[in-house]
């Protein structure tokens, strides 16, 4: 795959991400609400570790991946 594809490529899924996020917020309200995502609050601090919403996310652009450069 040349750089000049794979440029276009990162350009179109930021497009599709961008629309998704301006029109369609509702579909990513999961993330960071899944169990196994730990959030501890204080009264001057926030940490959030979303575990297992970056699991979903790792395995489904494992997926991806694997379908698109796989020979």
């Amino acid at each position: 795959m040349t750089i000049g594809k794979l440029l276009a490529t990162i350009g179109v899924a930021l497009l599709v991400i961008g629309l998704i996020l301006n029109y369609a917020p509702g579909l990513i309200n999961w993330f960071g609400k899944l169990p196994g995502d730990i959030c501890i609050e204080d009264e001057k601090k926030l940490v959030f570790i979303p575990i297992t919403s970056m699991l979903i996310i790792s395995i489904i652009l494992t997926i991806i991946i694997n379908l698109f450069f796989r020979k």
